[in-house]
């Protein structure tokens, strides 16, 4: 017996919830970001930082599991690295620097929307209404969370935004689309992506940001919590969840972050969060419930030849 999907299910609540729980866990810990940068990193190093978060974490992945890419995904793993990890940490740095907190997030926060196009592209699913419109109401209800009066838009720094929200949602849908080798497991899988992202950044960094910084005990658990927790972990949770969960269900988690981050904000930084932004909180989180859920009468159980891989589970 095979569950069957239409592009715009997401699947069967009782075996995806779970696992999207715990997928959960990734954009979560990266709304945690932000505030361990500010308050626990040495300023003006945000590629160094992103450094630490990839290489060691790729690195020890590798070291764990032993196992290297083989044939095709030598270059797989690379592209992926680049997409997820070594382009994807740039872009969002610059954006971050150029614009407000709150317009950099909203910006990152389209990426449910981007996938939802790409899965029609690449992943031949069919256009979901059901999709699109919950991305569209989260995207929203993020806006209203963290932009502010201050909100201003800087050419370069939109662009950058919006290039980083483009590069995670090509690499999260590329990743559909490739699955994980057979017999290759999520850490495995994360180690080859982190080690090239890394390998990408190490040049980069040392090129824009000269020399690391003095690294204090602050710093240390910074930069330890950024790359064990962050990265290490994260990554390996992560792409179990994006290799086993539909993709626009794991697209739409990504809006936990800026919503951790605002709640972190408002608890450790005396940040408020007045009518409206709870408003947009809640919005967000509704919007992120109803994107694990299967769209109204989309999901059925069939003894039916499986749908095309990337669509059946």
């Amino acid at each position: 017996m095979h569950r069957v999907y239409d592009g715009s299910a997401t699947g069967s609540p009782r075996g995806d919830l779970p696992r999207a729980a715990l997928t959960a866990f990734a954009p979560f810990v990266w709304g945690t970001t932000y505030i361990v940068t500010t308050e626990l990193l040495p300023a003006g190093h945000p590629l160094f930082a992103g450094l630490l978060r990839a290489l060691p974490a790729g690195l020890i992945a590798l070291a764990i599991t032993r196992t290297l890419p083989r044939g095709a995904w030598w270059g797989k793993s690379a592209v992926l690295g680049v997409l997820n990890i070594g382009l994807l940490f740039p872009l969002l740095f610059l954006a971050a620097e150029r614009l407000p907190g709150g317009v950099a997030a909203t910006l990152a926060a389209a990426q449910p929307l981007v996938v939802a196009v790409l899965a029609v592209a690449v992943l031949r699913e069919r256009p979901s209404t059901w999709r699109i419109g919950w991305g569209a109401m989260g995207l929203a209800g993020v806006a209203l969370v963290v932009l502010g009066p201050a909100a201003a838009f800087d050419g370069v720094g939109v662009a950058a935004g919006l290039g980083g929200a483009v590069s995670m949602a090509l690499g999260l849908t590329l990743t559909k689309h490739w699955g994980r080798p057979a017999g290759v497991g999520p850490t495995a899988f994360a180690g080859w992506q982190l080690t090239a992202g890394g390998v990408l950044l190490l040049p980069l960094t040392a090129f824009v940001e000269g020399p690391p910084p003095a690294i204090g005990p602050a710093a240390a658990i910074g930069y330890l919590w950024l790359g064990l927790c962050g990265g290490l972990i994260a990554y390996a949770v992560w792409f179990r969840g994006v290799t086993t969960l539909p993709v626009n269900s794991v697209a739409i988690l990504t809006l936990l972050s800026p919503l951790v981050a605002a709640v972190l904000g408002a608890a450790l930084l005396g940040q408020t969060l007045g009518a409206i932004q709870l408003a947009g909180f809640a919005l967000g989180l509704a919007a992120i419930v109803a994107g694990q859920l299967p769209a109204p009468g989309r999901f059925s159980v069939s003894t039916a030849t499986p749908a095309p891989k990337g669509i059946s589970r």
